[in-house]
């Protein structure tokens, strides 16, 4: 008999920005980092024999978790990847969910009955799972193994083992990041010993603690917002009503404020790039915020920037602004450059240590309109 840990990733950028992302390669949050840590006492004094890793990554840096305190060759399997989406990946939940409801339902709620042109379907997932895992057990018979993988990967090979229909997926819960599902394989056969075991976690270290769409189904996270360009010729009132909240809330007043600059810059944006400025809307359609990107300043250091980023004060609890840097991110990835920037007041002691939270560090100073401005950059 050998016996197989599985173990989703730790917290990745698709869990923080609400974005799809099976085999989008994102990589590792400064909350998953610290899931690892714990992920790494968890198995200090376990058994293990060898360690296989999806090659994406996420689940790399994961499987770092064992060679902390293991001294084990980490072995790239790719049949452990995701579920490949095709299209969707890197798409925003919110977008997926206005444009084709009845897919994202059966995502969630019906895996087998979920078909997108160009993605790889849950069957197939499930059969190659299956095989590789049987495969790994059955060369370390007798062993201990550890195979990192992910979430929707570990919760098909769990529902198949289990004998439970994709219609009643939702008695096999979701995993939280890091989570470890235990198996036992003899003679070609699978048994669950525990799925999605997540003890090692504080509260304050899962992922879950902070979202409900996992707990019901068929329940819409109505965190998740979608985005909407906005062409700043054609509404320049609504781009100019956004800035201004913005100019407000920095500044403590309108003194200052030029709006028919700010506006010329947000055409040159827009000509530059159409995904340069959007809005974002919560699934219910109400327009909550506004970002803004300029793909030429930094372009020489190849970085891009940030230089507008508004929600609404009443959703600004609801972890929208880490779906507005997704979209920084994914804009500039796209892009090739190898960070973004932004810049922040000195004394706004809350949105630097927001900011922080996602990965941006100071890199210099520089004169804002008022007072110094510290600059932060991301790594991409």
């Amino acid at each position: 008999m050998t016996k197989v840990y599985l173990i989703r990733h730790g917290e990745a950028e698709g869990n923080i920005y609400r974005r799809a992302q099976g085999q989008y390669d994102g990589a590792i949050s400064a909350k998953g980092l610290r899931q690892i840590a714990a992920l790494a006492e968890r198995f200090r004094d376990e058994h293990i024999d060898a360690l296989y890793t999806s090659d994406l990554r996420r689940t790399v840096a994961t499987a770092g978790a064992i060679t902390k305190y293991h001294a084990l060759e980490m072995r790239p399997e790719p049949r452990l990847r995701e579920i490949d989406l095709g299209p969707w990946e890197d798409k925003p939940f919110g977008d997926l969910l206005y444009a084709d409801p009845v897919q994202m339902h059966a995502f969630n709620d019906d895996p087998a009955a979920w078909y997108v042109p160009g993605a790889e379907t849950f069957p197939h997932l499930t059969q190659r799972i299956r095989g590789i895992v049987t495969e790994l057990a059955a060369r370390h018979d007798g062993q201990t193994i550890v195979c990192v993988s992910h979430g929707m990967a570990i919760r098909s090979l769990t529902a198949d083992i289990l004998g439970v229909p994709s219609r009643e997926i939702h008695r096999v819960p979701h995993g939280d990041n890091t989570a470890v599902t235990l198996l036992e394989a003899e003679d070609g056969a699978l048994r669950v010993v525990y799925a999605n075991d997540a003890s090692h976690l504080p509260e304050e270290l899962s992922t879950f603690a902070r979202q409900s769409w996992w707990k019901k189904p068929g329940t819409v996270d109505l965190n998740n917002v979608r985005f909407q360009r906005l062409d700043p010729k054609k509404h320049p009132r609504v781009y100019t009503s956004f800035y201004e909240k913005t100019w407000r809330d920095v500044h403590g007043s309108l003194d200052g404020f030029q709006p028919s600059v700010y506006l010329d810059a947000a055409v040159r944006h827009v000509r530059a790039c159409p995904d340069a400025l959007v809005t974002i809307l919560r699934p219910d359609g109400e327009m909550v915020g506004v970002t803004e990107l300029d793909t030429a300043r930094g372009a020489a250091e190849n970085c891009g920037w940030i230089c507008l980023c508004y929600v609404e004060p009443e959703c600004r609890r609801m972890q929208i602004g880490a779906q507005l840097i997704g979209h920084a991110v994914s804009v500039f990835r796209r892009m090739g450059r190898r960070a973004v920037r932004l810049s922040v007041f000195e004394g706004n002691e809350g949105a630097i240590r927001f900011y922080e939270e996602f990965g941006f560090r100071a890199v210099g100073e520089t004169e804002g309109v008022s007072s110094r401005l510290l600059v932060m950059e991301k790594e991409l």
